[in-house]
C-alpha cells in the first residue's frame, strides 16, 4: 500500500514536472517567436532605411549629374563664344591691317598723282610761257612778237563783244585747236568775270583737257565751276564730267559720291538721268 502511494506520488510528480516543463516550452516559444517578429521588425525598418538611402542617393547622383550637365553645356557655349570673339578679332584685325595697306596704298597712289600733276603743271606753264611770247604779252628780248592772224587780232580788240569771243573759241574747240580754245576762253574771263558766258568758258576749258585726256587737269577745271558758279547752268554739267573724269583715272568711289550728289542736288537735270543709269554699273 504504501508502495503503491509513492508510485502515485512519484506519478504526479512527474506529471507535475511535465506541465511545468510544458508551460516553460511554450513561453519559450512565444519568446522566441516574439524575438522572431522582432527581427523581423528590425529587417523590415532596415530594408526600408536601406532603400530610402538608395533613393536619396541616386536622386542626389542624378542632380550632381545634371549639375555636371549644365556646367558642361555652360563650358561648351563659352568655349564657342570665345571662338566667335576670336574670329571676329581676327576679322577685325585683318580688315584693319587691309584698310591701312589700302590707305598707305592710296597715299603712294595720291603722292605718284600730285607728282604727275606738278610736272603737268610745269609743262603747262611752259607752253602758257611760249602762248604768251607768241601773242606779245610778254616780248622777246624786249622785241615785239609776230602779228598774230586776222582772227587772232580781232579777239583781243577791244570792241569785241564777249558773244564773239566765246563763239570763236567754240569754233577753235571744234576745230581741235584746244590751246587757242583755251586761250580765248580764258581771256574771256579775264576781260569780263561776271559775263554771262564766263562759267560756260570755264566749263569748256574742263572739257579741252578731258579731250586731250588728261583728266587729273580736267577735275580741277571742272570743279572751278561748280565752287566759282554755284548758280550757273553748267554746274550739272561740270559735276558729271567731273564724275566721268574720276572713272576715268580709277577713282570709283570718288565719282560714285560725286554722281550721288549730282542726282540728290539736281534730280530734275538731264545730267542726273545720266548719273543714275551710270550709278547702276557700279
Amino acid at each position: 500500500m504504501k508502495l503503491f502511494t509513492f508510485l502515485i506520488c512519484c506519478a504526479f510528480l512527474f506529471l507535475s514536472g511535465c506541465v511545468a516543463l510544458q508551460q516553460d516550452m511554450v513561453i519559450l516559444e512565444e519568446r522566441v517567436m516574439a524575438v522572431e517578429y522582432q527581427n523581423q521588425e528590425l529587417q523590415k525598418q532596415l530594408q526600408s532605411d536601406i532603400d530610402k538611402l538608395g533613393k536619396h542617393r541616386q536622386s542626389s547622383e542624378q542632380s550632381l549629374r545634371t549639375q555636371v550637365a549644365g556646367m558642361n553645356a555652360d563650358m561648351d557655349e563659352l568655349q564657342q563664344e570665345v571662338r566667335l570673339l576670336k574670329g571676329r578679332v581676327e576679322e577685325i584685325e585683318y580688315l584693319i591691317n587691309r584698310k591701312v595697306s589700302n590707305y598707305e596704298a592710296s597715299d603712294k597712289k595720291n603722292t605718284e598723282r600730285i607728282e604727275q600733276a606738278s610736272l603737268s603743271m610745269a609743262k603747262l606753264d611752259q607752253r602758257l610761257t611760249q602762248l604768251e611770247r607768241y601773242l606779245n604779252v610778254e616780248g622777246k628780248s624786249g622785241q615785239p612778237a609776230a602779228a598774230p592772224a586776222t582772227s587772232d587780232a580781232q579777239a583781243n580788240t577791244k570792241e569785241t563783244s564777249d558773244k564773239a569771243l566765246y563763239e570763236l573759241a567754240r569754233q577753235a574747240y571744234d576745230n581741235g585747236e584746244l590751246d587757242k580754245a583755251r586761250q580765248n576762253f580764258q581771256k574771256l574771263i579775264q576781260n569780263n568775270p561776271k559775263s554771262k558766258n564766263a562759267d560756260n568758258a570755264q566749263f569748256w576749258i574742263g572739257e579741252s583737257y578731258y579731250r586731250e585726256k588728261w583728266y587729273e587737269r580736267a577735275i580741277l577745271e571742272y570743279q572751278t565751276v561748280i565752287e566759282k558758279y554755284p548758280n550757273g547752268n553748267k554746274v550739272p554739267a561740270a559735276m558729271l564730267k567731273q564724275g566721268m573724269a574720276l572713272l576715268q583715272i580709277g577713282e570709283k568711289s570718288s565719282a560714285r559720291l560725286i554722281l550721288q550728289e549730282l542726282v540728290k542736288k539736281y534730280p530734275k537735270a538731264p545730267e542726273a538721268k545720266i548719273s543714275a543709269k551710270k550709278l547702276k554699273e557700279f
